[in-house]
């Protein structure tokens, strides 16, 4: 076997190993879309609690944050709260989620943040699967 030919096969099989766990990745990734529905004049307390703790304990459990959004028009502008999060798998996402509810730091941090009263009212959760032809898979 020529030089060439086993230098080739040996980038193929490096390549391939360290190609393959990425695709793998991308196959079982599960999407979740969470909308929150604050009490009136709670969203900038939702907003700063997600600043401040929630991502940082989220990606302590294993969620990856993909995006954060409020709506532009009232009356959602004004209490609604939209993200995704992504997730090994599903069975994953329900153990990170397990996880981040038992954490002492995000309930001291939900117990801190709402000693002026609740601040969500509504949580609505969605997964989802991406789509062959989407850019985020």
């Amino acid at each position: 076997m020529s030089l060439k030919r086993i230098l080739c096969l040996a980038a193929l099989t490096t390549a391939s190993t360290l190609i393959a766990p990425a695709f793998a990745q991308q196959a079982t990734r599960v999407f979740e879309i969470r909308t929150y529905t604050c009490n009136e004049g709670k969203l900038p307390d939702l907003l700063a609690r997600f600043r401040n703790h929630t991502v940082q304990i989220f990606e302590k459990h294993g969620m990856t944050s993909i995006g954060y959004w409020v709506p532009q028009d009232a009356p959602l502008s004004q209490n609604t709260l939209i993200y995704i999060l992504a997730h090994p798998s599903r069975e994953a996402a329900k153990k990170n989620w397990a996880a981040f509810q038992s954490d002492p730091e995000w309930q001291k941090v939900q117990k801190e943040s709402e000693a002026n009263g609740k601040i969500v009212n509504n949580v609505v959760s969605v997964f989802m699967d991406a789509t062959d032809f989407s850019a985020i898979k």
